[in-house]
Order: structure tokens, then sequence, then C-alpha cells
């Protein structure tokens, strides 16, 4: 074998070991408790659940992020740019009661009988000819949004890059 694999699997082989540690209580005269990695006479022995871990992204794939994407949506035959101005793609901000105004663009101009359409989390949330769709009472959390122009038909005749937002909101539990 090779030096390399032989101490890559000794190090394995030790983590391993300090994951699966034992823990013991005991409990002294005066009722005071106490938790060693070392067993003592008294002492009983309990079971740890494993530890919660969350990964949080580098700030620098957070950066890449916030930068403007180069690629746009392949342009339709009718529309050659679709998108979503508010909010920006990766913007947290607050909404007390879940509303959020969403602003949308298009170049050239909405042609008679078409609309803008929302969508959230894949399911349309609301259409406009304004460029203004203002969707109530989304819950807080991580959502992604999408643009789409539609025809009379409900037709989708273009489309846009779509964004992820998160909203904070209130509550009564903390």
């Amino acid at each position: 074998m090779k030096p390399a694999i032989v101490i890559a699997a000794a190090t394995l082989l030790l983590i391993n070991g300090a994951a699966q540690a034992e823990v013991y209580r005991q409990i002294d005269a005066q009722g005071n408790v106490t938790f060693s990695d070392e067993p003592s006479s008294g002492a009983e022995t309990i079971q740890v659940r494993p530890v919660t871990t969350i990964t949080l992204p580098k700030m620098q794939d957070l950066e890449q992020l916030d930068q403007p994407q180069q690629q746009e949506q392949p342009p339709s035959s009718l529309y050659e740019l679709v998108r979503i101005v508010y909010p920006r793609n990766n913007e947290a901000f607050h909404s007390g009661n879940g509303d959020v105004e969403f602003s949308v663009i298009s170049s050239p101009q909405l042609r008679d009988g078409h609309k803008y359409e929302v969508t959230l989390d894949g399911q349309p949330v609301g259409q406009s000819t304004s460029g203004t769709i203002l969707v109530q009472k989304i819950d807080r959390g991580t959502h992604q949004a999408g643009v789409n122009i539609v025809n009379r038909s409900g037709v989708q005749v273009g489309s846009g890059t779509g964004i992820t937002f998160t909203i904070h909101r209130p509550s009564r539990l903390n």
C-alpha cells in the first residue's frame, strides 16, 4: 500500500472512533450532575444523538451569485429581453405582511393583448400589463420567481431569467 493511502485510512479510523466516543453521567451525593467521556463507578452511559450541522456557503460563492449573469435567456422571436428588476436576484428583505411588488420590463414593450405573468416557486401568481404585479401573503423563506409574457389565450410568447429572493417576516414565536 502507498503511504498516503495508509495515512488517510488511519485518519478516517481516528475520526470515526472520536465521533463514536461514549458519554457518562454521574450524580454525586449533593445531586450535582456531571458528564464525562471517562467511565467511573456509579456512572451511567448516555446515548448522544448526532449533532446537526449546517455548511454555510463561502463568501466568494455568494459574491459570484450577486454578479449579473452573463448568459440571458435566449431571445424569443417577439421579445429580446424579459426580466424582473425588483426584487433583485439573491436579495433578502423584510415584509411584515408578506406582500411583494414585482417590477418587470421587456424589450420591446408589451404588444397589444400581451401580459406579464409572474410565477412563484413554479406556480403563476399574477398578471399585469403595467409591469407591476403585487403578490400578497408570501410565506417567509427563500423563493424562486420567474417572469413570462403570455398572449390573450394564455400561451407563453416570451420568458425571462428567474430570480431567487428571501423574505423575512416577524413571528410571534421569536
